[in-house]
């Protein structure tokens, strides 16, 4: 890790796009089936979400529902909402006082590439912090990245120790490993107590430079259930685009003898797992994985397009864009509005196939309010 520190006591750390959301949205039914059976779990659904496996059955999903103006609506309940999961329709739950639970936030700062000119706007999340947590019990830490992400402050409920270490960090190196940082955060809070609802914002750029998580591995760390990313970046350069778009992607060819041969003739280093390639040969017949892997093409390729937007949209987070510090204290004055507003959603999987599921929420009968929320999620157990 390259990045200055200018406090040397610190430690060295709704929809993805247009057309993905056109291709994983279902009809609208027009019957009231898969509302919700009640407002509120038994217990604490975070305690039962840390990794969703075949062996649990809860998937979160925060959603923002606001008028043309963009104002935040919290008078709706779970019937006024459907829910498809790969196409299928689920039946809904809305949990009470989640805005009152603990939260778990990780600040992600890029101080490489690009990043290293934008520190002093970085500058202004520093008193928005305790607005973005709001007055629950809170933890935070602080990760600094540029080819490599470092911990930069330990998980504290200092809010001091958290604006400092974000402004203890200096210029990093000419990289900016985005997908890496992302994935080295969402490691970081599974690693808290499942109580805690869990956050990510990020400053950063639009383009990755320099990681070497893959893009569908990238798409599965950030499908955490439990975890909602909000983005504010700054767009990347021509140059640093055309960069990204030529070095960030891979083309693996399928098997010549038909779709579930196992006589590969690809590169011997990437022959897929019999699992792996099992799931994608049933995703050409079966119409809900089908829907599924469809969705999961969409968000590798807009992730390789805009990081912060496809991960935040992914995880029913919000994304910003900014060019200055003022622009950035208008999101994050924005967002910090928005955070108690959100509804919590949850249900249980009625097909929890392992691997990318697509998620699409509407609002029934509500043509004038606009609703954003978690687009997809993972069910370990695909490899």
């Amino acid at each position: 890790m390259k990045l200055g520190l200018a406090i040397c006591a610190l430690w060295a750390v709704g929809f993805v796009a247009t057309g993905f959301a056109q291709v994983a949205a279902p009809t609208p039914a027009g019957s009231s089936e898969g509302s919700a059976a009640g407002n509120s779990a038994d217990t604490s659904a975070q305690d039962r979400t840390a990794t969703l496996t075949l062996g649990t059955s809860i998937v979160l999903v925060p959603a923002l529902v606001t008028t043309k103006n963009g104002e935040p609506v919290f008078t709706l309940t779970a019937d006024d909402f459907g829910l498809w999961d790969d196409g299928v329709q689920q039946k809904l739950r809305l949990e009470d006082d989640a805005d009152k639970q603990p939260v778990a936030l990780v600040i992600v700062v890029e101080a490489g590439g690009e990043g290293a000119t934008h520190l002093d706007d970085y500058a202004a999340i520093g008193p928005m912090i305790d607005q973005l947590v709001g007055s629950v019990e809170h933890t935070i830490a602080v990760v600094g990245f540029d080819s490599e992400a470092a911990l930069v402050q330990p998980f504290t409920g200092d809010l001091n120790k958290a604006e400092q270490a974000v402004y203890g960090i200096g210029p990093g190196d000419g990289k900016a490993a985005i997908v890496d940082a992302l994935g080295f955060s969402v490691d970081l809070l599974k690693k808290q107590p499942p109580k805690y609802r869990r956050m990510i914002v990020t400053l950063t750029e639009t383009h990755d430079h320099g990681s070497h998580l893959k893009v569908v591995d990238a798409v599965r760390e950030v499908s955490d259930t439990n975890t909602a990313i909000y983005s504010f970046a700054f767009s990347s350069t021509k140059a640093d685009a055309k960069e990204e778009a030529s070095g960030f992607s891979s083309r693996e060819p399928g098997p010549e003898h038909g779709c579930f041969s196992r006589e590969w003739t690809g590169d011997p280093t990437r022959q897929p797992s019999v699992a792996s390639q099992d799931y994608d040969c049933l995703a050409m017949l079966a119409p809900p994985l089908r829907l599924a892997r469809i969705a999961l093409i969409a968000a590798t390729g807009a992730l390789k397009k805009n990081v912060p937007e496809t991960v935040a949209h992914l995880t029913g987070g919000e994304y910003y864009s900014f060019s200055n510090r003022k622009s950035l204290e208008k999101g994050l004055q924005e967002l910090a509005n928005h955070i108690p507003n959100r509804y919590m959603l949850s249900f249980h999987p009625l097909n929890p196939h392992p691997g990318f599921h697509s998620v699409v929420l509407q609002l029934k009968d509500r043509p004038n309010l606009k609703v954003a929320a978690r687009t997809s999620y993972w069910v370990e157990g695909a490899q």
